[in-house]
């Protein structure tokens, strides 16, 4: 069956379209450029479908399965997708002005440089979702997943967020740089814009901090400890800002590395199995005046840098914490890192306030 008459059968309505589909289920519908403007498509099986450059302009699709679909610069503005299952589709350019996809399935969708300008996703699942250089501005995410999404180049003025919206493990940065997460879609761009910006890294200087930096080399077998940090800082009402060294090192990122670190309340660095860390702190520690406590998997032996660094900067570098099991660091987690931590910041915070007396002759 052809494009053309593929695009006919739809038109003839849901119920001849989904038995098509369960009658010829190894074909892969080629429905691009089709026009379907105010189409009635309720429960539609459009999995796996081409629909490239289609137009579903105030189509409704509510309830549809639109998984794996290739919707690339698709017009689906004002078009009904709630409840629709569009879980690993892809929305690349595509248009969804105002559209209502309350209650959806976009996980693991990609929705690079998609417009999603005043769409309705309250929610929605978007999780592990490719948001970059997408168009959110005025969109309601009231309730929805933002789990592991990546949020690079985003336009999100004017967000409708609620305290139930999940923002966890945002990814701010582009493929070719290593990882830095947030837990906030907001403090993302800002995070952003300041890792690009000196001139207005002294505006943050005197607002109250709750940013906790965990450095470290988080591969396959240690992102068991990453993990429950992070869940355990969220607990207290921290925002964990994740730096994975475990990447291409393809430049110097010392200045980010420093920018963040003086952003943060207290740092956490992982020397287990270093790579990166001992040149990144040996750059970092003497310029940055934050708490910073080195945690190390027991067995290990911290780099020989390390003593240097702690001889010098003892005020606010720790001494190494080894722990035998994630487990174990979280029963001490409040008593050997979060209050000392918070006590040496307040400590150095008073010290930084301090006017530089004048002795007279």
């Amino acid at each position: 069956m052809d494009s053309e008459t593929q695009i006919a059968l739809l038109r003839q309505g849901v119920v001849a379209w989904n038995e098509w589909r369960i009658k010829h289920a190894s074909i892969k519908p080629k429905l691009g450029s089709a026009a379907l403007d105010a189409a009635e498509l309720t429960g539609v099986d459009l999995s796996g479908a081409i629909l490239a450059d289609a137009s579903l302009r105030y189509a409704d699709l509510g309830g549809g399965d639109l998984s794996g679909t290739f919707l690339y610069k698709a017009n689906l503005n004002h078009a009904n997708l709630e409840n629709a299952n569009l879980s690993g589709s892809n929305l690349g350019r595509a248009s969804l002005y105002m559209a209502c996809l309350s209650g959806s399935d976009l996980s693991g969708a990609s929705c690079h440089r998609a417009n999603l300008c005043e769409a309705d996703l309250r929610g929605a699942n978007l999780s592990r979702a490719d948001l970059t250089m997408s168009n959110l501005v005025e969109a309601d995410l009231s309730g929805a997943d933002l789990t592991g999404c990546q949020i690079y180049g985003i336009s999100a003025w004017g967000l409708k967020l609620s305290e139930d919206t999940k923002q966890q493990n945002l990814v701010i940065t582009p493929p070719s740089e290593p990882e830095v997460t947030v837990d906030n879609i907001e403090v993302a761009q800002l995070v952003y814009l300041l890792l690009h910006n000196e001139n207005i890294r002294n505006v943050i200087d005197t607002i109250g901090r709750k940013g906790v930096l965990l450095l470290g080399r988080f591969t396959d077998g240690r992102i068991a400890v990453l993990e429950r940090l992070r869940e355990e800082l969220r607990k207290r009402g921290f925002l964990p800002i994740v730096f994975n060294f475990d990447k291409p090192e393809t430049k110097d990122f010392t200045e980010t590395v420093k920018l963040l670190a003086g952003l943060s309340h207290f740092v956490i660095v992982d020397i287990t199995n270093p790579r990166s860390a001992p040149l990144e702190l040996q750059a970092t520690v003497p310029n940055c005046m934050v708490p910073f406590v080195p945690i190390l998997e027991e067995g290990e032996e911290p780099f020989a840098m390390l003593a240097d660094l702690w001889r010098k900067h003892q005020e606010w570098v720790f001494e190494p914490i080894a722990y035998p099991s994630v487990d174990r660091l979280v029963e001490v987690f409040d008593v050997e890192i979060v209050r000392p931590a918070q006590a040496k910041f307040a400590a150095l915070l008073a010290r930084k306030a301090q006017e530089l007396p004048v002795r007279r002759i």
